[in-house]
């Protein structure tokens, strides 16, 4: 795609996903790149990279870690995750001056996934363990692939709220979704969380300082809300352990076992794309031959919130269950989990 384009979808991206702030500042990394200047010397190397079209979101998330580590003053006073408001005119030229400034160590970033952990995407796993109860009553084994720090692991720990004053999930937690699904009905089945277990190729310890502030990075800096829920996260985190290990994907998944007694499920959220086909054929295989020894006192599941695709602007909730190797795709968001709809 190139570095353009690729700046240019993510201002696309990000207006649709509700970030004037970065779209705006996407559109004018694309002219300052086009007339070669800090842009250019960040990014200009990366040119032709397999992942050049994605390279805009850990930039971002880089100038923003420095912002919050207190290590850009001259930018701060124009980001709101800090207290500060953006101005597309005075705020451009602080960030082209941090990206003239710090060159060197932000083009040293760019090649790290991101590692957004977003919140609100535990409304299709909630609901979607919420059906797997109703279904199948026993304790679940919560696994993930892609799970960056984990937050979305304590999923159940989260309250949901529907616009017809219907509410889910813990009534007292300090991340509150709004709005949190339509369609239809889910049931308020009993759900118990035997274990919680995610893999990541570099895991974020959400009870760090350091983690922290990596997972706040990549949320982008003008939506408040989201920052508000990932705070609470962290907080939660403190209080509901997970075990989340240094691990790729097809290790992880080929180490699964089932268990007496237990409902498996392996969860996935918007990190299939970082996978190559290969690694995709192999996770695919890996859980089918899982599912195959898969019993009525043994099920296995597994839960995705992912493009059906190629990258695209429709991502859909899919089920696949064990024994029988049934597929339900259970309703659709957007990559961050908002306009959840379940499907009737």
């Amino acid at each position: 795609m190139g570095v353009v384009a690729g700046l240019q979808q993510q201002a696309v991206d990000c207006e649709e996903l509700g970030s004037p702030m970065y779209a705006e500042l996407a559109r004018l990394m694309v002219d300052d790149y086009e007339l070669g200047g800090a842009t250019a010397d960040v990014l200009g190397s990366y040119e032709g990279h397999e992942r050049d079209e994605s390279i805009a979101l850990p930039l971002l998330g880089a100038v923003h870690r420095l912002v919050l580590a207190g290590e850009a003053p001259e930018l701060a006073g124009f980001y709101p995750s800090v207290g500060g408001v953006w101005d597309p005119v005075l705020g451009w030229e602080a960030f082209a001056q941090v990206l003239q400034s710090r060159a060197a160590e932000l083009r040293a970033t760019l090649l790290q996934p991101p590692q957004t952990n977003e919140v609100r995407r535990s409304v299709a796993l909630y609901g979607g363990l919420l059906q797997l109860a109703h279904e199948v009553p026993l304790p679940v084994r919560l696994m993930e692939i892609g799970s960056s720090a984990g937050l979305n692991l304590r999923a159940d720990h989260f309250n949901y709220n529907l616009t017809d004053g219907t509410s889910y999930g813990r009534a007292d937690s300090p991340v509150v979704i709004e709005d949190a699904w339509s369609g239809r009905e889910v049931p308020h089945a009993p759900l118990r969380i035997a274990e919680r277990v995610g893999s990541d190729l570099a895991p974020v310890n959400a009870l760090s300082e350091e983690g922290a502030r990596t997972l706040t990075s990549y949320v982008w800096a003008d939506q408040l809300e989201r920052l508000t829920r990932l705070r609470g996260a962290l907080t939660i985190a403190r209080e509901v352990p997970a075990d989340v290990r240094r691990a790729d994907a097809v290790s992880f998944v080929r180490s699964l076992e089932l268990s007496e007694g237990h409902l498996t499920v392996l969860w996935h959220s918007i990190m299939w794309s970082y996978l190559s086909k290969d690694e995709q054929s192999a996770v695919d295989t890996a859980m089918a031959d899982l599912g195959a020894h898969a019993t009525e006192s043994t099920p296995l599941a597994r839960l995705r919130l992912e493009p059906p695709g190629e990258w695209g602007d429709e991502f859909l909730v899919e089920l696949d269950t064990w024994p029988g190797a049934t597929r339900q795709v259970l309703g659709h968001a957007d990559p961050h989990g908002q306009g959840m709809v379940w499907s009737s």
